[in-house]
C-alpha cells in the first residue's frame, strides 16, 4: 500500500467528518430551492476547507503541539470553557447524525426510533476500539459507498452548461443568505480544526498534505453531487420529497439510494463527532496524563457522554430538516473567529519556525476567506435585526451592503496590517 494512499486513508475521516446529514439537508435545499445559482459558495467551501484545515495541521506538525494545547499557552484559564463549548457543538450536531441515519433507514421501510440505540452501540463499538486506523478504514468504506451513491443519484440531474458558468458568480438571492452560511459552515466545521490537529501528528508536511487536500475534494465532490439530487425536487423540501422526485428518475430506485446515502452520512458523522471531542478534550485540558489517551477513561469518558447525549435528545420528537439547518448556519457565523485565530497562530514566530509558516499569498487567501465569513455574517445578523427591530427593514438594500462592505474591508485591512508588521518584524 503506497505512502499518499495509506494517508488517503486516514484522512478520509476528514470527509465523513463534514459530509454528515447537516451536509445533505443544507446542499439538497441549496439545489432544490436555487439549482445552480450557489454553486459558488460550496467552491468557497472546499477552498476555505482546504486552507484551515491545512493550517491547522501544519501548526501541529510545526509547533510540535496541538491545536487546543497551542490555544491554552496562552489562555489556560479558558482551557475548559474552550473544551466544554467544542463537546456541546458536538453534541447537538450528534443528534442531528443520528436523526439522519434514522430518516435513511425510515426511508427503506418501516424502523422505529429505536433502532438509534443500534446506531449508537455500533458508534461505540468503534470508538471504543481506540484505534485510529481500525475506524478510519471504517469511515473510507462508509464514505466510499456514500459517495458512489449521491453520484449515481446525481446523474438524474439536467443541468445546461450556462447554469454552471453562471453559478460560480458569487450572488445571494432573496432568502438565500442562511442557507449560503448554512453550506459553509456544514463544510468548514470549527471541531473538524481540532480533528486535523489529532491526525496530523506523527505525518511529514507533504504526506499529510497529499492525504487532507485529496479528502477534501473527494467531500466537495461528493456535497456537489448531493446539491444535484436537490435540484430534481419540485415543490416543498424534505427527504420523503427529495426520495420521491429521485424515484421518478431512477425507475424506483431513489428512495433505495437516498436511503443508503443519508445513512451512511449519519452513521459517518456519528463516529466522527465524539472523536472529535474527545481529540479537543486530549489536547486542551488532557497534556501528558495517560488517562487521555485513546484507549484512556477520560478519553473514553468524553465520547461516551457525546454519544449518549445525542442519542438521548435523537430519542425526543425533534423534526431534523429546520434543526440542521439553523445548526449549520450558526456554526457558518463561528467560523471567522476560527479563521482570525489559526492566520494569527500560523505566523506567530513564537510557535512556528520559517518552513511553517503562512506564505504571502496563504495570508492573502486566508484574509479572503475571513472577509467573505464576516460579510456573509453581518448580512445574516441584518436580516435578523428586522425581525427584531421592524424599522430597521427600512434600510434599503444597497445601504446594508455599503455597510456591511465597509465594516468587512475595514476588519480585513487591519488584520492584513498586522500580519505585514509580524512578517517585517521577522525579516
Amino acid at each position: 500500500m503506497s505512502k499518499n494512499f495509506r494517508s488517503l486513508l486516514l484522512w478520509s475521516i476528514i470527509a465523513a467528518a463534514f459530509i454528515g446529514p447537516g451536509t445533505v439537508t443544507t446542499a439538497a435545499r441549496v439545489g432544490q430551492g436555487y439549482g445552480l445559482s450557489l454553486l459558488w459558495a460550496l467552491v468557497f467551501s472546499v477552498l476555505a476547507t482546504m486552507v484551515l484545515q491545512e493550517a491547522a495541521a501544519r501548526l501541529t506538525l510545526g509547533a510540535g503541539r496541538p491545536l487546543g494545547e497551542i490555544i491554552g499557552a496562552e489562555n489556560r484559564k479558558w482551557n475548559i470553557f474552550l473544551f466544554g463549548a467544542v463537546a456541546l457543538g458536538c453534541g447537538a450536531y450528534q443528534a442531528g447524525n443520528l436523526l439522519g441515519a434514522l430518516a435513511g433507514l425510515q426511508l427503506l421501510g418501516e424502523v422505529s426510533k429505536w433502532w438509534l440505540v443500534l446506531l449508537g452501540v455500533f458508534a461505540g463499538g468503534l470508538l471504543w476500539s481506540g484505534s485510529t486506523k481500525v475506524i478510519t478504514r471504517s469511515l473510507a468504506f462508509i464514505v466510499a459507498l456514500m459517495g458512489i451513491v449521491f453520484v449515481w443519484v446525481a446523474f438524474g440531474a439536467e443541468t445546461l452548461p450556462q447554469a454552471w458558468l453562471s453559478g460560480l458568480i458569487p450572488q445571494i438571492e432573496e432568502g438565500s443568505s442562511l442557507l449560503v452560511v448554512g453550506l459553509i459552515g456544514t463544510t468548514i466545521v470549527p471541531y473538524n480544526l481540532f480533528l486535523a490537529s489529532g491526525l496530523s501528528q506523527g505525518q511529514d508536511l507533504k504526506e499529510m498534505r497529499t492525504g487532507l487536500l485529496l479528502a477534501i475534494i473527494i467531500g466537495g465532490g461528493i456535497t456537489l453531487a448531493i446539491l444535484l439530487s436537490g435540484s430534481l425536487v419540485k415543490g416543498a423540501f424534505g427527504f420523503p420529497e427529495l426520495a420521491a422526485a429521485l424515484d421518478e428518475r431512477l425507475a424506483g430506485r431513489g428512495s433505495l439510494l437516498l436511503g443508503i446515502g443519508l445513512f451512511t452520512a449519519g452513521l459517518s458523522s456519528a463516529i466522527t463527532a465524539p472523536l472529535a471531542a474527545a481529540i479537543a478534550g486530549q489536547s486542551l485540558v488532557g497534556k501528558n496524563r495517560p488517562e487521555w489517551g485513546y484507549r484512556g477513561r477520560y478519553f473514553r469518558y468524553t465520547w461516551g457522554i457525546i454519544l449518549l447525549a445525542g442519542l438521548l435528545f435523537a430519542l425526543t420528537d425533534v423534526q431534523p430538516v429546520p434543526a440542521i439547518i439553523a445548526a449549520q448556519a450558526l456554526n457558518g457565523l463561528i467560523l471567522p473567529l476560527v479563521a482570525v485565530f489559526l492566520l494569527l497562530k500560523i505566523n506567530d514566530p513564537n510557535v512556528l519556525s520559517g518552513a511553517y509558516r503562512n506564505s504571502a499569498w496563504l495570508n492573502l487567501l486566508t484574509v479572503l476567506i475571513v472577509g467573505v465569513t464576516v460579510f456573509l455574517g453581518l448580512h445574516n445578523i441584518w436580516s435578523a435585526a428586522t425581525k427584531v427591530f421592524p424599522a430597521l427593514s427600512n434600510v434599503v438594500d444597497g445601504t446594508r451592503f455599503v455597510i456591511n462592505f465597509v465594516i468587512t474591508g475595514v476588519a480585513c485591512v487591519v488584520l492584513f496590517l498586522h500580519i505585514l508588521r509580524t512578517s517585517n518584524r521577522l525579516s
